[in-house]
């Protein structure tokens, strides 16, 4: 039986860590033996390169580079974590996949989401998600967010138009999959959102399982 694959995605502070707890003990709830990564990490190698990624003090580093580093951990998580679970028959759920290279690169970085698409295909192969949740929230909220939690990352201290940017990339994106990618609103409550995610989910399981 194949498992099913399923990322969370959204500008940074939009919840994602909360909504996959929840839906990892849902599934859990359907009989599923559930694996919860992140992007980038997951595996030895993708922690390192993620660790380059994401130290604010590599300003220099230019979109290109940023952009085949997010690919090779990419690489290095699906085919040593995610493709063996989705193949055991787990339910693999990914904080970010190859959505955010496209958005973050591909569109607010300006390099093409056709490039990054093309760059990223030997890192993913088939492994496309079953389905994305998109937590649509706008940057100056995200960004308010986020930086009440902790320090921000390379990444996080982008300026709020860049943040825009990544926050419109997205709903570029969903409206181009609107099969796979599911927008969900994310400044409605929790227990919604959760109640959403659910009911798509429910109806996707009879045919991953069939």
């Amino acid at each position: 039986m194949r498992g099913i694959f399923i990322t969370m995605e959204g500008p940074d502070g939009a919840g994602k860590t909360t909504q996959i707890n929840l839906l990892s003990k849902y599934l859990k709830e359907k009989g599923y033996d559930v694996l919860i990564t992140r992007e980038p990490g997951g595996t030895v190698i993708s922690e390192a390169i993620r660790g380059l990624l994401l130290d604010p003090a590599y300003t220099e580093m230019k979109p290109e580079t940023e952009m085949l580093l997010y690919a090779s951990a990419r690489a290095q998580l699906v085919h040593e974590v995610i493709g063996p679970a989705i193949d055991s028959g787990k339910a693999v759920i990914s904080d970010r996949f190859v959505d955010s290279s496209v958005v973050y690169q591909g569109i607010a970085r300006g390099l093409g989401i056709d490039t990054v698409y093309a760059v990223n295909k030997p890192a993913i192969g088939d492994h496309m998600p079953d389905v994305t949740f998109l937590l649509d929230l706008p940057a100056e909220t995200g960004i308010a967010r986020k930086k009440e939690q902790a320090e921000l990352d390379r990444m996080e201290r982008e300026t709020l138009e860049f943040h825009k940017k990544v926050a419109e990339g997205y709903r570029i994106l969903a409206k181009r999959d609107p099969e796979r990618i599911f927008r969900v609103d994310a400044t409605l409550p929790i227990e919604v959102i959760c109640d959403m995610m659910k009911s798509r989910v429910s109806g996707l399981l009879g045919d991953v399982r069939s």
